[in-house]
Formats: C-alpha cells, sequence, structure tokens
C-alpha cells in the first residue's frame, strides 16, 4: 500500500473518527495561521494557539479570519510558549506541536531535554514526503533536517522512525533505498559501506518491517528502465518509498531541487518524539504548511 498523491494523503485524515490536536508555538507566524486556519475549516485538525494573543488576532485579521480567543494560550516568551506545548503533549492536550514564529532551535531546546524533553526514540530525525510529477507515488528523504552527519546507528534509527510513521499511515512494507553515488561497495566510499550494512541489517532480522536495498544510485531508486539497463536487480528499483540520504546536505540540495526544479509539492517532519513535530523553514509557504499538518495528523499512532 502506498499513496500517490496529497489528495489520497487528505482523504485518509478525512475518514478518521479522531480529529487531532496541534499546539501552534508562537501562533503569530503568517503562514503557519493560515495553514493552522485552512485545516480548522476542513475539520482535519482542531487548533491550540501559544503565544502572544494580540499578535495572534492581529495577524488573523492581516488574514481576514477570525479566531475564538478561548483557543489561544497567552504567553509572551518563546521559549515558554514552547515549553508549555512540550507541557500539553505529555498531558495529551495536543497531538501534534507546529513551529509558527520562533527559530527551530528554540522550539527543540524543551523538545529535547533529557529530563521533561519529548525524545522516544534516542535519535530524532527528520523526513520530507514529496509528490514530483513524474514519479508514481509520494516519496519519502530522510534526513535532510536534522542529522549533519549521522553515524551508521543514527542511520539504523532513521530508517526505523521512518519506516514506522509509514505504518502508521497505512503502509505495509515500505521500500527503502540507500543512497550513494555507485551501486557496489567501495571502502574508499563510507556511504557505500554503511548502505551495505544497513541492508545486511534488514536481511538479518534487525531492522524489520520494510525492505531495505543499498548502496543504490538515485536514477536506479527511481526509475526502473535504468535499473534493468545497468541489470541491477532489485524490488526498490524504481519503487522505492524512502531515500535515505548521506548527509544532510545531500537530503537538503535534493529535497530543494525536487521542489524548485521538479516543481514537487513538499510536507516535512521531526520524527523520533512523543509526537510528530512541524518544522517548516520560514520561507516555507502556507500550502508546505498545510501538507505538512495532513502528514502529522496522517502519522500519529492510532490515527485510522
Amino acid at each position: 500500500m502506498y499513496f500517490k498523491d496529497f489528495d489520497q494523503l487528505i482523504a485518509q485524515v478525512q475518514n478518521f473518527d479522531e480529529v487531532r490536536t496541534v499546539g501552534v508555538v508562537c501562533a503569530e507566524d503568517e503562514h503557519a495561521l493560515e495553514a493552522v486556519l485552512r485545516v480548522e475549516k476542513d475539520r482535519l485538525i482542531k487548533p491550540i494557539y501559544l503565544g502572544n494573543k494580540e499578535a495572534i488576532l492581529k495577524t488573523a485579521e492581516k488574514l481576514h479570519e477570525s479566531i475564538e480567543e478561548e483557543a489561544i494560550i497567552h504567553v509572551e516568551d518563546k521559549l515558554k510558549a514552547a515549553e508549555l506545548a512540550v507541557q500539553l503533549v505529555h498531558e495529551k492536550k495536543i497531538d501534534i506541536v507546529m513551529k509558527g514564529k520562533l527559530e527551530t532551535k528554540e522550539l527543540l531546546k524543551p523538545v529535547v531535554d533529557k529530563t521533561t524533553g519529548l525524545n522516544e526514540s534516542g535519535v530524532m530525525s527528520h523526513i520530507a514526503i514529496q509528490k514530483i510529477p513524474t514519479y508514481h507515488k509520494l516519496l519519502v528523504t530522510t534526513d535532510g533536517g536534522m542529522l549533519p552527519y549521522p553515524t551508521l546507528e543514527q542511520k539504523k534509527q532513521m530508517i526505523q522512525n521512518t519506516v514506522q510513521t509509514l505504518l502508521n499511515m497505512g503502509y505495509t512494507l515500505p521500500k527503502v533505498g540507500v543512497l550513494a553515488a555507485v551501486e557496489k561497495v567501495n571502502p574508499k566510499m563510507p556511504e557505500t559501506v554503511e548502505a551495505a550494512a544497513l541492508k545486511e541489517m534488514y536481511e538479518t532480522g534487525e531492522i524489520t518491517n520494510c525492505i531495505v536495498e543499498g548502496p543504490i544510485s538515485l536514477d536506479l531508486a527511481l526509475v526502473k528502465e535504468r535499473a534493468l539497463v545497468k541489470e541491477y536487480e532489485s524490488e526498490v528499483a524504481g519503487d522505492v518509498d524512502i531515500l535515505v540520504v548521506p548527509n544532510i546536505h545531500c537530503g537538503n540540495i535534493l529535497g530543494k531541487s525536487f521542489v524548485e526544479m521538479a516543481k514537487a509539492k513538499m510536507a516535512g517532519l521531526v520524527l523520533g518524539a512523543k509526537c510528530p513535530i512541524v518544522v517548516t523553514s520560514r520561507g516555507s509557504s502556507a500550502e508546505e504548511k498545510y501538507l505538512s499538518l495532513i502528514l502529522a495528523a496522517a502519522a500519529c499512532k492510532g490515527g485510522k
């Protein structure tokens, strides 16, 4: 099972019995507020707004929208707003945390706190999910936003975080491609060595609920015909669900290339915490933030 596009994902969330609650930290961000108001109108997610009440209401007014004041918790300090969001997750009052008008590091500081934070897996990682016009289904890339130079163990956890999220969404056996520039192991190219090690973890049952292939190049992962020409036999080739990149730079460049050059639609999440965390960049459009909220709702455990 897989999703062809975001419309299918939205339709799944529409069929959920329970409407999830998002805590928007420093909700006076215009694009974030626009996205949240849209999902609320669609009755897909209900919001709690954390931040400066006056600024939030002014931003809503600028958008020609209105917000019930009861949905706003006035917090002037950004760090305290983020800390309150973490507390509300622990109290099971919100299911999703969303970044508003604050820096990512300000939001994540209380999230990663070793005593009171939300880290569950030991490794928090980022996924970007894209709909590329030339690819037949949604494509997930990890990690282009959290781990600069992930170790082998961290890459294993990145895969597990992502696979578990896709299982929550309804996938049955996601196909994982561990990217490198070549398909053969070369000791001088550490990415190929680690890719082979991750595949071995899958083959020995250390990584489960998915199919792992690697090392595999981007063209073989996405285009079956390229694999046939190179005589590269794998059920992942041309049908990959998850791309595991060597480092954050590769993931960042690849994701932006998909969006800017291939006209992809994108959503993103931080995984490995007690709840999905929507941490989009300041330059992200309202649509990207909307789709990220949809993805977060679909990724919540027990969402169906």
